[in-house]
């Protein structure tokens, strides 16, 4: 059962959804408008190692690499 994140189209408002099945509804909580886009998620997992691809993982443990940094 995923969680995914939208905005609404209406207000701007950001929110997040756990999804039992595509039949499912979706409405902004703060207008109710059922106009949204979906979002891509990004995420980043902990780990133990304090190298990523050879190089000291940056501060906060969040993976970011020398060509770039998904958490920012």
């Amino acid at each position: 059962m995923p969680i995914y994140e939208y905005v609404c189209d209406d207000c701007g408002t950001r929110y997040e959804r756990l999804i039992m099945n595509k039949a499912q509804e979706i409405a902004c909580p703060k207008c109710e408008s059922k106009k949204h886009t979906l979002q891509l998620s990004v995420f980043s997992a902990a780990g133990s190692s304090s190298k990523v691809n050879g190089q000291p993982a940056a501060s906060g443990g969040c993976a970011c690499t020398p060509r770039g940094c998904g958490c920012h």
